[in-house]
């Protein structure tokens, strides 16, 4: 039988949610940290679209497979399956390394420049779970090396979508406003 490697969205959806689940993160605990940026700038931020919003993100192809892997490197890292010197670096989340934000900002990019600029903002202030898992991963047996700046830039990504339907619902105030579908 083959294996599997092709997944509707829907799948990638539910196997991004269960992986991320086992690691202790959930959607809620992302769409937090988007309402919290958001938030900061527009009265108008529902929680429930910060939600909707990380949901989307996590149907994307590329979104999926950062997750898969990005998960399974830490994991991986975890076991002490790498060669050294990668594996006391990923291991001890050096800030030197670099790979990770740079991953990071591949996810914070589906959404522009925005995008990056918010998960640099989340970098480096760790709101909410990215400080639970950065903190986590600092006693030498868990690592989140990878997961926290995924983290990060699903809720960077998703902090600029709800930016971005709060004023594509501004423009439709003006009454020369044209609908057209949009699939933020």
């Amino acid at each position: 039988m083959k294996t599997k490697i092709y997944f509707s969205r829907e799948e990638m959806f539910q196997l991004n949610r269960d992986r991320l689940l086992e690691r202790g993160v959930t959607i809620q605990s992302i769409a937090e940290i988007s309402f919290k940026q958001q938030s900061r700038y527009n009265d108008n931020v529902s929680m429930r679209t910060c939600i909707e919003s990380v949901e989307k993100i996590l149907t994307l192809r590329d979104i999926f497979h950062i997750i898969q892997l990005g998960i399974e490197i830490d994991c991986l890292t975890e076991k002490g399956l790498f060669r050294s010197p990668i594996q006391e670096i990923m291991q001890a989340d050096l800030g030197m390394f670099g790979v990770d934000e740079v991953i990071g900002l591949a996810v914070a990019s589906n959404y522009g420049t925005i995008g990056q600029t918010n998960f640099g903002d989340i970098d480096v202030n760790k709101p909410g779970i990215v400080k639970e898992l950065n903190d986590a991963g600092k006693d030498g047996k868990i690592c989140h090396t990878f997961l926290d700046d995924i983290v990060g830039a699903i809720a960077a990504a998703a902090s600029t979508r709800v930016a971005q339907i709060l004023s594509e619902n501004e423009a439709a105030k003006d009454p020369h406003y044209t609908n057209i579908k949009l699939d933020l």
